[in-house]
This record gives C-alpha cells, structure tokens and sequence, in this order.
C-alpha cells in the first residue's frame, strides 16, 4: 500500500487511493456517537453527588467545589495534551488505548479510599475523557466531504446527549446502589466500548502528520494564529457553550426552590428535554453538506437568543423552562455541529489538532458560563441568570454578523 507523503511544514498530502468515498457504516456511525456521550457523561458524573462525597470523605464546602474543577481541569489538559495524537499515531490504537486506561480511572474513582485518591482517579478521568474529541476527528477523517456534515452531526449529538444525561443517569443509580456503583458501571461501561471500537475501526489508516510530539503541540497554536475561521468559530464556541452553562449549571437553584421545589429525578428530567433538542439538530449537518453553513449558524445563533425569552419565565412555568430548553440545545447543537465541519475541512491533515483547540474554547466557555450563572443567581436571582444568558447569546449572534463574510459559504 503507498504511503503519505509529508510536506516541509509537517503536513501531509493524503494519497487519494485512501481517501473515503463516501460516510462510514451506521453502525460505526452509531457504535462512535454512544462511546462520545458515554466518554464526556464521565466528567459530569460527580456534579449530582457532591453532597454524597462531601458527606463520605468529609470534605468542606471549597473542597466539593474542587471535585468540579480538578475533573474539568483534566478534561482541559486532554484537549491540548492528547488529541493532537489522533495527527500522529494510528488512531484505532490511540482510542482504545484511551478508552481502555479511562475505564481504568473510573474503577479507581469508584474504589477510591480517601480524597487524594479520588481526585487523582477524577483528574485522570477528566484527561482521558477527550477521546470523544479523538472519536470525532477519526469519523470526519473516515467520512468523503460530501457526508460529513451529517456524520460529524450524528456522533456530536452523542456528546450533547452525554452531558445532558449524565446527572440523571448518575443520580438514578447512586439512588439505587450508591455513589461509586456510578463509576464501576461507567467503567464496565468504557470496557465494552474499548473492546466493540477495536474491532469495529479499520486498521489501515495512516498518521496524517510526522514531527516530533513537542512541536506537534505547538503547531496547534500555529494554526489557530493562520486561519481567521478557526479563531472565529472557536470564539463561537466559547459563547454559545458559556450560554449552555449558564442555564444547566444554575437552573437546579430555582427548580429545588419555592414554588417548585423539585425532587433531584424530576429535575433530572428536564435533561430529557434537553436531549430531545440536541438530538433533532443532527439535521443541522445534512444542512451544512448542501452549503447552507452560514445560514444554518445564523439562525441557530437567533434561536439561541431567542431561547431565553421563555427561559426568563422558568420560576412562573415550567412549560417555558421545557420549551426554552429545546430550542437553545438545538441552537448550541447546529452551531457545535456546523462549526465542527468548517474547521476541519480547513486543513483535513490536522483534524485533531484543529478538533482539540476549538475544545479548548469549549471548555473556556462552559467554565465561564457556570461561574458567571452561580455569581449572577447568587446577587439578583434568576433574572439576573436569564439577563447574562441572553447576552453570551447575543454577542456570539453579534460576532457571526460581523464576521460572515469572511468564513466560507459552506
């Protein structure tokens, strides 16, 4: 079989013999969007049990707080650290290898004898729960371009889905077995996934980039600082998912108040509704494949805004609070989606490096929404909440306008 040729630059020019025809099986398809939310549903996991662990290892109100952030912490060093790999190694290894070492942490995480254990065993998690962004990358790099709009759709709902599953499911079975039965099902869980990917993925699939490891991380920035659109979507990025945060990471407060007074399932149960809007936006990508990239995010980004009009009414309706869910997962979805298949077909050669920087916003924009949303909540209510979501939304709606023009039709 002819090998890739490298260029001076570290890139390489793929040999049109192994370029794909057309998307992946929908098996595959389904097999990469079920691994991708149950890899990220892991660093949500312990949001739901605080109070649990608190009360097990005995730790003070700062230190439940670290939980959060030393699993977030993680899951940002992965983005930069591990899924630039995916351009440098096989990357059926790499993802089972990683998926094989993170149902290793969860059983640590799920047998963890005291508090540095635990938050070793999560900080690992964390880490090594970017695979779902390696899973990404290697179904865009399987898919023809004329497909991977609706792939990269359809294995992204997996990762919305995921984050917004993950409290209900683990407080479901922290009801029913405890906290660290959470864990040690996830890792079986993980195990299976490893094994099933193994066997599913093709094995003749060649690194798309030959440089050392050092310099393949610093070529991340490097691209980042050469394309506008990569800079602009991950700013998108970072806006809309500051959005997202600001309502899933604060709407527990007014749910678990007078006049609701919510139990944690029922609560629970508003991720459903959420899910539901993730998962119809997987149509965004089979829009993105017909040239409808700007369009799509123009009106996702205006649904978005829109989405906190019925948001604002959650302590008077909960119908609004389901309505205003749906729409502003669609939105985050289709512009998550759309964003995704602009980037990488920028520079197909460093799909995980492009994946693992446009995360890193991500993951910027998930923090600072939840910081943002629990300041607010704390001062003014949940107007305040309301008021700060709609203004990540309407600036991210802003920076499209004013930047259109610049991205490509498609």
């Amino acid at each position: 079989m002819p090998s890739d040729c490298s260029t001076a630059d570290g890139r390489t020019a793929v040999n049109t013999a192994l370029a794909p025809s057309g998307p992946p099986s929908a098996r595959l398809i389904l097999l990469f969007a079920i691994a991708c939310g149950s890899a990220v549903a892991n660093v949500y996991f312990a949001q739901p049990l605080l109070v649990t662990l608190g009360e097990q290892f005995a730790l003070g109100p700062g230190l439940l707080g670290a939980i959060v952030a030393i699993t977030q912490l993680g899951y940002a060093a992965g983005l930069f650290l591990l899924v630039p790999l995916g351009d440098l190694v096989d990357r059926r290894k790499l993802i089972t290898l990683q998926l094989g070492l993170l149902a290793a942490a969860l059983l640590i995480a799920g047998l963890a004898p005291g508090t540095a254990a635990l938050l070793t065993a999560l900080a690992a998690v964390g880490a090594l729960a970017v695979v779902a962004q390696t899973m990404v990358a290697t179904a865009a790099h399987l898919t023809a371009p004329a497909f991977r709009g609706r792939v990269v759709g359809a294995v992204t709902s997996g990762v919305i889905t995921g984050i917004l599953l993950a409290r209900t499911v683990a407080g479901a079975v922290a009801d029913l077995a405890g906290w660290r039965a959470v864990y040690l099902l996830a890792a079986v869980v993980t195990a299976t996934l490893a094994i099933l990917l193994r066997l599913a993925l093709p094995t003749d699939r060649p690194p798309t980039a030959t440089m050392p490891y050092r310099r393949l991380l610093a070529s991340t920035v490097v691209l980042f600082a050469r394309h506008p659109l990569l800079r602009v979507r991950g700013m998108l990025a970072l806006l809309v998912f500051a959005s997202f945060s600001t309502l899933w990471s604060s709407v527990v407060q007014p749910l678990s108040s007078p006049p609701w007074s919510l139990t944690h399932t029922a609560i629970g149960a508003f991720g459903l509704a959420g899910a539901a809007g993730a998962a119809a936006a997987g149509a965004a990508g089979r829009w993105n494949d017909r040239g409808l990239a700007q369009r799509t995010t123009g009106t996702a980004l205006v649904l978005l805004t829109v989405s906190w009009l019925p948001l604002a009414f959650t302590r008077q309706s909960l119908w609004a609070l389901a309505i205003g869910a749906v729409l502003l997962d669609f939105a985050v979805q289709a512009v998550h989606v759309t964003s995704q298949s602009l980037i990488y077909a920028a520079q197909p050669d460093a799909g995980s490096r492009i994946i693992g920087g446009y995360m890193v916003f991500y993951s910027a924009g998930s923090a600072l929404g939840a910081i943002g949303s629990s300041t607010a909540y704390a001062a003014a209510g949940w107007p305040a909440v309301s008021t700060l979501g709609a203004t990540f939304s309407g600036a991210a709606l802003l920076l499209w306008a004013t930047t259109r023009r610049r991205e490509p039709v498609a």
